[in-house]
């Protein structure tokens, strides 16, 4: 099968930015005639096929955004959509959601921004990597980044490392002395941040770290974010037979398959074993799980705030917000 042409492919074709084709297609009055041209000219030679839904609507129609997430099947995703929704939806935008996947990053965007150029992009949770960030940057279109940060860009972020240091703290406040952290399968900034911050919580209160009861789920699911890998994180403790006082999960899903496995192995939570999560999910009440609060539904909406200013403000100075964790006591946790 002949490889598809792309976006990168009819820029280099013309010698132009990847900006200049996207001006092309939405026929914007700000590209010379001699480079439309150009640009035209190479796209009919490559047979580029822009694929954005959004194209299709008449002009004059709202602006239209992109919502790309690394997945749909997370309760974490779906609050922060929700909130995304529900602001779009107040002020009368359009918007396209796709799935840039968890796993390859760079390939996943790459294959993205193939499908065509939007009029802005929400980006959540996807690092920005020197090749994701040239390719963003040359879009010269209004992009919000969610839970990661750039100098280029307007970014909401989370205190990761002050959520992590607050769990520990509020389980070594329970008087728990032997305390065991599940982490993500694969290395991230935030399950890096709320490691680090669970460990120098131990550190401050002298609290020793035993790296046996630390582990990682084997499922790759979610990149270790999820249920299943929270259970064989447990079976993987039992094992060694270096079950803790007290376990911190990455997150709230990691901690439900916690759960699950300590009652499968006759043990209660928070009798036997203490567990606590992070994210605050709906569900996590049901189960009067202790969490970290990371308000997801407002995320969304402050997202979709900062994107509206900065498609009427193009020229104002990037701005970073950084949301404050919140620690939610439960039954999970207390003795």
């Amino acid at each position: 099968m002949a490889k598809k042409n792309t976006i990168y492919d009819v820029a280099k074709k013309a010698g132009v930015a990847i900006s200049t084709v996207s001006r092309v297609l939405n026929d914007s009055p700000y590209v010379s005639e001699e480079t439309k041209s150009k640009v035209v000219a190479a796209i009919k030679e490559l047979d580029f096929r822009p694929q954005v839904n959004a194209r299709l609507l008449a002009k004059g129609q709202p602006q239209i955004i992109a919502v790309a997430v690394p997945t749909f099947t997370t309760p974490f995703f779906n609050e922060v959509l929700k909130g995304v929704k529900d602001e779009i939806k107040a002020l009368e935008l359009d918007f396209i959601i796709y799935n840039t996947g968890s796993e390859n990053p760079e390939e996943q965007f790459i294959s993205f921004i193939d499908r065509g150029v939007p009029d802005a992009l929400i980006m959540f949770s996807i690092e920005i990597t020197d090749e994701i960030h040239k390719g963003i940057k040359d879009l010269a279109i209004p992009i919000i980044l969610v839970g990661a940060t750039h100098s280029d860009f307007d970014s909401i972020s989370w205190d990761n490392y002050k959520g992590g240091f607050l769990a520990a703290e509020h389980l070594i406040s329970q008087d728990y002395k032997k305390i065991g952290l599940i982490r993500s399968h694969k290395s991230s900034y935030i399950a890096d941040q709320r490691e680090k911050g669970f460990k120098d919580a131990m550190k401050k209160y002298k609290i020793p770290v035993d790296d046996d009861y630390i582990v990682s789920g084997i499922t790759k699911k979610h990149a270790g974010f999820s249920e299943e890998a929270g259970f064989e994180a447990i079976n993987i403790l039992n094992k060694r037979d270096k079950i803790p006082q007290a376990i911190f999960c990455s997150n709230d899903a990691q901690a439900l398959g916690a759960i699950h496995a300590l009652n499968e192995l006759g043990l209660s939570v928070p009798d036997d074993v203490a567990v606590m999560g992070y994210d605050n999910i709906k569900v996590s009440r049901y189960f009067n799980l202790t969490t970290i609060d990371q308000k997801m539904y407002d995320v969304g909406v402050q997202a979709i705030k900062l994107l509206s200013h900065r498609i009427r403000n193009r020229e104002d100075r990037p701005h970073q917000s950084v949301i404050e964790p919140e620690l939610i006591i439960r039954k999970s946790t207390t003795r």
